[in-house]
């Protein structure tokens, strides 16, 4: 079905539109075990981050740094992605829209296995492999963009999706059960794409990553979503 979704990922600047309209403190826009980890951490900004007078900082490898708008913002869990989501009246992504998102050409008919097509990556097609070393700012990398003109994708943030950690139909365990399969269920969440220190090797359309919805250690952000089938057809 039809959706909409993002272009970019969801930049700090907007993120701090969410924290300065109350979000943080607004149940309604919470789901209950998110309200329940935002109640328990404290958590009223992204992970790292503290303000000074008018102006937000974060902790970047125990330097501080100053928050770019303009940058993806990342070190938030899955619960900060979907209350921001429900502010906006969106929703996260499921891993398949975002898939399709990256990777489908409409034009060919095909999914291409990176967003720019089926070569290989190159640094001016997306932040990947440590070379900025944190992320860049939106609209960076127009060369990177999918068919459907979805830009970041891959590299800056691996991006939360609302869809648990399972097998597709059909799934058989590769190389070994210890690998994945012992981790499907509804505790973990997927993340899509890939992020600023992810290997080009492991960077492609379809690779699938997940964590706790908790986590917010890792270099996690997300883009929101509209309209659409909410599941993967089976």
């Amino acid at each position: 079905d039809d959706f909409s979704i993002d272009r970019f990922p969801v930049t700090c600047g907007q993120y701090l539109e969410f924290i300065d309209a109350g979000g943080y403190e607004r149940r309604g826009l919470w789901s209950d075990e998110g309200w329940k980890w935002r109640q328990a951490d404290a958590a009223a900004a992204p992970a790292y981050w503290h303000k000074d007078g008018d102006r937000w900082w974060r902790d970047s490898f125990g330097r501080q740094v100053a928050v770019n708008l303009d940058h993806p913002v990342m070190h938030v869990c899955w619960h900060e992605a979907a209350a921001y989501c429900s502010w906006r009246k969106r929703r996260l992504p499921t891993e398949y829209e975002w898939e399709v998102a990256a990777s489908w050409d409409p034009r060919a008919g095909v999914a291409r296995r990176y967003p720019w097509g089926d070569g290989g990556w190159r640094p001016d097609l997306a932040n990947l492999d440590q070379k900025a070393f944190g992320t860049t700012p939106v609209g960076a990398y127009p060369g990177g963009a999918s068919p459907l003109g979805c830009e970041h994708m891959l590299g800056d943030v691996y991006e939360w999706t609302s869809s648990d950690f399972t097998g597709y139909p059909g799934f058989r365990s590769f190389p070994y059960p210890q690998y994945s399969e012992v981790f499907f269920g509804h505790e973990y969440k997927v993340l899509r794409g890939a992020s600023w220190a992810t290997r080009p090797s492991v960077a492609r359309n379809t690779f699938r990553n997940w964590d706790y919805p908790t986590r917010r250690q890792i270099f996690s952000g997300f883009r929101s979503a509209a309209g659409g089938a909410t599941e993967a057809p089976s």
